[in-house]
């Protein structure tokens, strides 16, 4: 038996060869019978002292890569209680250095409240050997944040094979997520985005990604679309567009366009593209697509609607303007095609014949004779389907806005389609008992005349039919006022015929008193109505001599006082005579004073200046030098010259100064000269 044991690990030797040999040196003392003898074992273990080096050289790699791997690693026993763990673990879970951690449970950590689930994972990879690799879950901070981890977790296996814990490594993925959270959010805003947005490779022009709005607006799904060309949608974008693009691109760096795109079912829509090169590792397109329709709509009907104002203002300007019935018609046409764009415009009446025929009155157009050569009728007959018809018959305005469909008259339509004429509106024209007649107006733009412009339009149908019954109604009046007018102009010629026949001496002197005072209130500037009253005013004004006894009209001798004054009552006895008829001119009043004198030395009332009818002073100058320049029964003519120079020595006493030198000018230029009496 041994009584004393000695091993050494450190006593290097010295090969023959002189290599370094480590041994492991042990001897033992034995106690044989009265002896003692020693045995000693001497093994190389130059191996096994290398191998054990770089256990633990490998053992302070693996240490030195926990604690430096971004990764937190940690491992448990069976009870699922920490044998150990890097640093980066430890901090999480609180602690200042691994060591603290050995011993404890999840239920003394920070995220004790995920305890429960965390072990019951940890339980699991141990009873089913199996590994749970790279599930998410979320971690409670010590700090009391939230955070997401990336949870790996395998068991740990004795030599034998038993499983004796579990190790466990995470990461924490929290910016991850946040960034995947904001990448799903930016996609959802992408698809959700009423623009369509594509991505597009800056050379092949090939989808590189879009978004869910794209494939909405195209009928396309996404998958389809990635493996599209941009001119599969856009027919303009051929190899000259797409070059062209690129070197816009080039110089400017973004560019906005406007173009057509081609839905998956062939039909054809407008967009507006907003186009930008984006440079990652590769430059890519950026396109930003947007559906214009509404606004092109839009402008479509803002260009109509302006349209139709223009032609309802220049329409106006010619109801002002029109002087009769056929000249509105006409310019109305015309406004309607040459100012307004539409392809042709028609007035069309209503007749009230047995055939109830309409008649074109009036029509404007490109085209050089008006395309329709059938005898329309507005009865509700075969030939009476034209929208023109229906206008008049129903009094509501017909809208065809596509021709090419339009099945009934099949005659009128391919006319109609032939002049290129694609849609019609036809509005009725009523004098409010009756229509009397239809404006019918062609375009040559497919669903023509929306909302706004039929209203428009329709303003314009009613404003021109006002026009047209305020011109019958003007023209029946202007008949009837010529008819009272000349029924007047007689009436008063026959009153003047009987004073002159009573007075043979002065046989035409009022006739030519009117002709010379009409002709002074015309160079004065008179209006045509106050030139008119002037006129019949002195064609009568000496109708008072009509109570003055004939045989001292034709007296040829001097008149006594009262003969005299027999006369100067004439103005006033005219007056009586007339002052009770209703003219539309003073003229009662114009022949009371038509001797009376600026200085009030004038009969019967002795007026003065501006008392004085402005009419009765021009009557006054006329009267004066007519009848010194003409015979009278009690002298001979003085004539024109001594005439002329009493009114320029009473010119601004007696006489009104200005007809006065309105006189004198006539004579002078030999402008005036009294007819043949």
């Amino acid at each position: 038996m041994s009584e004393e044991y000695i091993r050494y690990e450190d006593l290097p030797l010295l090969s023959k060869g002189g290599r370094r040999v480590e041994v492991e040196f042990i001897s033992n003392l034995y106690q044989v019978g009265d002896r003692k003898v020693i045995q000693c074992n001497i093994r190389d273990i130059t191996e096994s002292l290398r191998a054990k080096a770089m256990l633990i050289a490998s053992h302070d790699l693996l240490k030195n890569v926990m604690e430096n791997t971004p990764v937190r690693v940690f491992w448990k026993d069976s009870e699922l209680r920490y044998l150990g763990c890097n640093t980066a673990f430890a901090h999480d879970a609180g602690m200042s250095t691994p060591e603290d951690l050995i011993g404890k449970d999840d239920f003394q950590m920070g995220w004790k409240e995920q305890a429960e689930l965390y072990r019951a994972n940890d339980q699991q990879v141990m009873d089913s050997g199996i590994p749970k690799l790279g599930y998410e879950e979320q971690q409670t901070t010590p700090d009391g944040r939230s955070i997401w981890i990336r949870t790996s977790k395998v068991p740990l296996r004795a030599a034998n094979g038993d499983i004796f814990g579990m190790l466990g490594i995470y990461e924490d993925i929290t910016e991850r997520k946040q960034a995947e959270e904001n990448l799903k959010l930016f996609r959802t805003l992408l698809d959700n985005s009423s623009d369509a947005i594509e991505v597009i490779d800056s050379v092949t022009f090939q989808f590189i990604d879009v978004n869910e709005t794209t494939g909405r607006s195209l009928g396309y799904s996404r998958e389809e679309l990635l493996s599209m060309h941009i001119s599969d949608i856009d027919p303009e974008a051929g190899k000259m567009q797409t070059q062209k693009i690129q070197d816009a691109l080039h110089t400017q760096g973004s560019i906005t366009f406007e173009t057509h795109h081609r839905r998956k079912d062939g039909s054809m829509f407008p967009v507006e593209v907003s186009l930008s090169a984006v440079a990652t590792e590769k430059v890519y397109l950026l396109a930003v697509v947007r559906d214009i329709s509404d606004r092109k709509q839009a402008e479509k009907s803002l260009s109509r609607a302006n349209r139709a104002l223009r032609t309802l203002s220049a329409g106006n300007e010619a109801l002002v303007r029109a002087t009769n019935e056929n000249a509105l018609l006409k310019a109305i046409a015309n406004v309607i095609v040459e100012q307004s764009g539409y392809e042709l415009a028609e007035v069309c009446y209503s007749e009230d014949n047995p055939e109830k025929s309409i008649r074109l009155t009036a029509w404007g157009g490109k085209a050089k004779k008006y395309f329709w050569e059938g005898h329309p009728s507005w009865a509700d007959t075969e030939e009476g389907q034209l929208p023109m018809a229906s206008a008049i018959r129903s009094g509501t305005t017909q809208i065809r806005r596509d021709l090419a469909s339009e099945s009934l008259f099949q005659p009128w339509r391919e006319a109609a389609l032939a002049q290129g004429y694609v849609s019609n509106i036809a509005l009725p024209l009523s004098n409010g008992n009756r229509n009397f007649g239809a404006l019918s107006i062609y375009s040559s733009e497919a669903d023509a005349f929306d909302d706004e412009e039929v209203r428009l339009l329709e303003e314009l149908a009613n404003d021109l039919a006002y026009g047209i019954v305020t011109l019958r109604t003007r023209k029946e009046h202007e008949q009837h006022a010529t008819i009272l007018r000349q029924s007047m102009e007689q009436s008063i010629q026959t009153i003047a015929a009987t004073v002159e026949a009573r007075d043979p001496y002065t046989a035409g002197h009022q006739k030519r008193v009117s002709e010379l005072a009409k002709a002074i209130a015309h160079e004065m500037g008179l209006t045509e109505d106050q030139v008119n009253g002037i006129h019949f005013a002195a064609i009568i004004h000496d109708l008072g001599k009509i109570r003055v006894p004939a045989e001292i009209l034709s007296k040829p001798g001097k008149l006594t006082k009262i003969e005299f004054a027999l006369i100067q009552q004439h103005p006033q006895e005219g007056y009586d005579i007339l002052k009770n008829v209703q003219f539309p001119w003073p003229i009662a009043d114009i022949i009371l004073q038509h001797h009376e004198k600026l200085d009030g030395t004038g009969y019967p009332q002795g007026l003065k200046g501006d008392q004085i009818l402005l009419e009765s002073r021009i009557l006054t100058v006329a009267d004066v030098v007519e009848a010194m320049s003409s015979h009278r029964p009690y002298r001979a003519a003085l004539g024109i010259g001594p005439a002329l120079d009493e009114i320029r020595r009473g010119r601004d006493t007696e006489y009104d100064p200005v007809a006065v030198d309105v006189c004198l000018k006539l004579f002078d230029e030999n402008r005036f000269a009294f007819s043949a009496q």
